[in-house]
């Protein structure tokens, strides 16, 4: 099998890398834009590719003629699709579109990467038929993404996700989990938001999932997350917990409290049952995830 994966130097991206390493037996092309920044180089092929535009999509696809494509590059800052429209129009719905065609042209399954934040957050978890109702400008951008897969794809899945965190050698790309560990072990006292509730993703998890819809050419929409439901309050102090960093310096806010110029869905969360039964997807618990974390942070430090 053939896997060609955009966004190769985010987060997920570079799991789906880590997670191919081990299977040799499939073709392995990554993109993204610019320098290739996945640190161990090998058994698989690079191409830059911007995927705003269409002919780069276009030459890319039909030159390695990928059995599969995820698709994971993606604009996801919440607060600059706020403030950049266009920008975030390009990137999360144009582009799709490119990439729809481009796959239909080479008979290529698509796997797209969608998110909780197509939810209004009035209730969760989520299970994969609730009605979308998007309260930003990114959430609408990905419910047009997904509206436009399934319209025009032949072969489409659509992996939602919530909350992903995780660790990459470079470090380029923080989340929630390294942000609260790295702001309460420099001493620097936060505001959490204890309204907003989730269903935080380990990307290793997030990426077998992947994988898993991959091998079976799998169809519709899963949801995928972890299995633990939390505020994004009792997140951060199990952070503080777990490596025994100062609580006091967490304080609760609201969501009013916090001023940011996109409105997030007050409870998200994800039921991953149907990608338990029909994909044999397993979620590690957020106490697992952590201590994953924190063993990949030391080998980085020894590395």
């Amino acid at each position: 099998m053939k896997v060609l994966v955009t966004g190769s130097n985010g987060l997920l991206g570079q799991k789906l890398l880590d997670h191919y390493k081990q299977f040799p037996e499939v073709e392995l092309i990554a993109t993204a834009r610019g320098a290739d920044r996945y640190p161990f180089p090998g058994n698989y092929t690079y191409c830059a590719l911007d995927i705003t535009i269409e002919a780069e999509v276009n030459q890319v696809f039909n030159e390695t003629k990928p059995d599969v494509v995820i698709h994971t590059a993606a604009m996801t800052n919440v607060d600059a699709c706020e403030l950049d429209q266009v920008n975030c129009d390009l990137l999360n719905v144009k582009a799709v579109q490119f990439i729809v065609n481009a796959c239909n042209q080479i008979n290529a399954h698509l796997i797209h990467l969608s998110t909780d934040f197509i939810f209004d957050g009035t209730h969760g978890p989520l299970h994969e038929n609730e009605k979308p109702n998007p309260l930003s400008y990114y959430g609408h951008s990905k419910l047009k993404a997904e509206q436009l897969v399934q319209a025009h794809s032949n072969s489409w899945a659509i992996l939602r996700t919530v909350l992903v965190y995780g660790v990459v050698k470079d470090m380029s790309r923080s989340n929630i989990v390294l942000w609260a560990k790295n702001a309460l072990e420099s001493g620097k006292s936060i505001q959490v938001v204890a309204d907003q509730f989730r269903t935080p993703t380990l990307a290793e998890d997030l990426a077998k999932a992947c994988a898993l819809v991959a091998a079976q050419k799998a169809t519709g929409i899963f949801h995928i997350s972890g299995q633990n439901f939390m505020s994004i309050y009792d997140l951060v102090v199990q952070v503080a917990d777990f490596w025994n960093l100062d609580k006091s310096l967490i304080s609760m806010s609201s969501s009013e409290g916090i001023q940011q110029p996109a409105k997030r869905p007050p409870i998200t969360g994800f039921q991953i049952h149907k990608a338990i039964t029909l994909l044999n997807y397993q979620a590690h618990t957020f106490k697992e995830g952590l201590q994953i974390v924190d063993n990949q942070l030391k080998s980085l430090h020894h590395a």
